[in-house]
Order: C-alpha cells, then structure tokens, then sequence
C-alpha cells in the first residue's frame, strides 16, 4: 500500500477552511456536461468534509484556456451539477485568487462549499508560480488531493500549495493508489498487462517496466505495427513508427529473455482506406497487402486474448486494440471489454479510450476499478514519482 495521509486522519476539522484540489475537467456539448463521471468520483470525499463541518474551498481546471479568460471554460455549470449531486447550493467564484475570493471563503459557514472559477485562466497555474500557490495555499487551513488525473503535473494547484499547508490524499486519490500498487506490488497472479493505442512512443516506458513483472503482456492497437515492421514484416499503410524501429528490436530481444510471455496480434482487419464504409479483409500479421493498413485486431486473435484472460488473476488494460470509435473497426476493442467483464480476475482499466470504449459497450460498472487519470496511471505503471503525490505527507 501507498502509505500517504488522507483526510481521514485529519481529524476534527469543523470549521476549518479545506482546500480540495478536484478534476472537474468534465467533456461539454452545447454549453452542457455530457460525462459527469468525475465529477461523482469526487463526492465521496466532499460529502465527508461537508458532514464533517469543514468549510470547502474547490479548485480545479477545465480545457485549455492559455492563461486568458475563456467564458465557454468557465466552471459554472460544473458547479451547478455539483450543486444538483450534493443538494445544496455551490457557490461559484468568478476567480480563484484575490480579495474578493478571500473575502468569500471568509464569509463560508461550516459545511458550505466555494468553486473557484478556472484555475487555467491563470498562466501561473501550469507554470507551478510560487507567489500564485502562495495566494491559492492562503484560503485554506489544509490542502486535499482529489485530482489524479493531474498528479503527474507540478502545477500550482498540484503542488505548489503544499509548500504551505499541511497535503494529504481525498478517498478518489487513496482508492487509485492503492488499486494501481496492488496489481504492481502484490497482484493476484496471473497477472496480464493489455497495452493498447496508436503510438508505441509514448506506452515504450510502461512496456520496458512490465517486463519481468506481469505473466502476460498483450501489446495491440496501432502501435502494433512498429513492432512487425521491426520484425521484418510488411505493415503497408498501417501507422508505424519508423523512427522507434530500433527501440522495438531492442524490447523484442530484451522479451526473449524475459519471464514475460509477450503476445502481439495474430491476425489484422485491414482496410485499403480509412474510412468506415471501406471493404474490410482479414490477414495474418505475415500477410498484410501494401496498399492496405491495420484498423482492429483479428478473430484469432481475439480468441488468443480470450484464452489468456480466461484465467488470469489481474489484469490492467490501458489503451483499445482497434480504432473502436468506427463501429467497423471496434470488435476487437469490445471483445476484450466482455471478457474482462465475464472475467474473474481484478480488472483495473487505466482510464481514457479504454474507458471510453467500456461506456460504449455498458460494461463499466463490470470492472474493479477504473483510473480517472489516463496519463497518471500510465506514468505510475512506468514507476515514475508522480509530483502530486509525492508532496503529500507520509503516514
């Protein structure tokens, strides 16, 4: 286990002004949430505080903004979901430092709750400015962590606040650690790492760290190619990294004196063009055509997948098999999805378009956990110190 203090050994903290850093980066359609999963991640530990008496001041980021006042960012309607999750109403800032939120977080009674308005407006945020934690760290008697979709960025709001006032974990934050600890630490074996998506550059660093810890490492989804092409295969059109070929040699070689069975895909639907109306073949990996590119995982491959599922302990997925988003190229992205589902082993999805893909096919509430934070999780499987949990205080 992660051994971080949390808020419940904070103790009593009725009026006491608790700084709560959330991830409300919540996806809008319209001007409306379309996806409010994270929001209710979070309530957990803000319905704890609230019944605990304390007075909560909440901080969080939404898109992009650049450091400038963006209106169609601003977090009133995520305040006005929170407000409809609670039952009580949210107070919503039209900043987040300054007199007037100082003089609104003095004018909160216990259990009341304050939302800062876009940390992002501030290009001090992402730059980790100490005289913009500073101002932030002065609303609060205690800072809670409840963001890991951020915890791998030294922003002001992820760790410049813990300079100042004591940081512990929020329940969100303790729960993905101590799920993502087990499955690397004490995994109920075997334990089976799927690690999917387009680009091998970026997954490179958590594939290099499974080996010779998991039993299984299923590689798919685009990236798939770099690694036939580093074989010597044909991979025509498909997306292939050329400038990690070598890099690819150097995992396969490593793989063959590894107590890791690594598997790659059997088998490939391939499309001339990409489009979802394009006639779909499929080949072996050692027979893809020129003029064609890899768009989804094969049914033998499939069934391989299938069978080592079947009986594995633990299994963490991060990234779909196939460009799921088209319904043509999804089966084999849903496939695992269903057996992860119909599976006995603790199933801990490491967020993003695996996520996405188990809201499609209705089977999220099927899995043991699913990590709020793609980039978080990914990094903490790399065995990198992720700087937002690293400032919290020690048990």
């Amino acid at each position: 286990m992660v051994s971080k203090r949390s808020v419940r050994d904070l103790g009593d903290i009725k009026g006491k002004r608790v700084l709560v850093r959330v991830d409300f980066n919540v996806p809008m359609q319209g001007g409306e949430i379309s996806d409010d999963s994270r929001i209710r991640s979070a309530l957990p530990t803000l319905r704890d505080l609230i019944k605990k008496g304390a007075k909560l001041i909440l901080m969080s980021h939404m898109g992009r903004p650049g450091g400038e006042r963006v209106e169609s960012l601003s977090l009133a309607p995520v305040s006005q979901r929170l407000s409809e999750l609670l039952g009580q109403t949210i107070d919503q800032s039209s900043m987040c430092v300054g007199p007037e939120v100082e003089s609104s977080v003095q004018s909160l009674k216990d259990g009341q709750v304050l939302m800062l308005e876009n940390l992002r407006f501030h290009a001090e945020e992402t730059k980790n400015d100490p005289e913009f934690s500073k101002k932030l760290a002065r609303l609060g008697d205690v800072f809670v962590q409840e963001a890991f979709g951020t915890v791998h960025r030294a922003h002001a709001s992820t760790t410049g606040v813990a300079a100042y006032v004591p940081a512990v974990a929020g329940y969100l934050i303790e729960k993905e650690l101590n799920f993502l600890d087990m499955a690397i630490s004490q995994p109920i074996r075997p334990l089976v790492a799927i690690i999917g998506g387009a680009k091998v550059s970026s997954k490179f660093a958590v594939l290099k760290n499974m080996l010779g810890r998991v039993d299984t490492l299923i590689i798919g989804g685009g990236m798939t190619y770099t690694f036939l092409k580093a074989q010597g295969l044909e991979v025509g059109k498909s997306l292939c990294e050329d400038e990690k070929i070598d890099d690819a040699k150097e995992f396969l070689l490593a793989a063959k004196t590894s107590s890791t069975r690594v598997i790659l895909p059997v088998d490939h639907v391939v499309v001339p063009d990409f489009l979802a109306d394009a006639p779909m073949q499929i080949v072996g990996s050692e027979a893809i055509p020129s003029d064609h590119l890899g768009v989804d995982a094969g049914p033998d491959t499939v069934t391989l997948l299938e069978d080592v599922l079947k009986d594995a302990g633990t299994v963490l997925w991060n990234g779909p098999l196939g460009v799921f988003e088209l319904e043509p190229f999804s089966k084999g992205t849903f496939a695992i999805a269903r057996a992860l589902a119909n599976s006995k082993a603790v199933s801990i999805v490491g967020g993003g378009d695996s996520a996405a893909a188990l809201a499609k096919v209705g089977l999220s509430d099927k899995m043991s956990h699913i990590s709020t934070g793609g980039g978080a999780s990914l990094e903490f499987l790399e065995g990198r110190e992720l700087p937002g949990i690293s400032i919290l205080e020690d048990q």
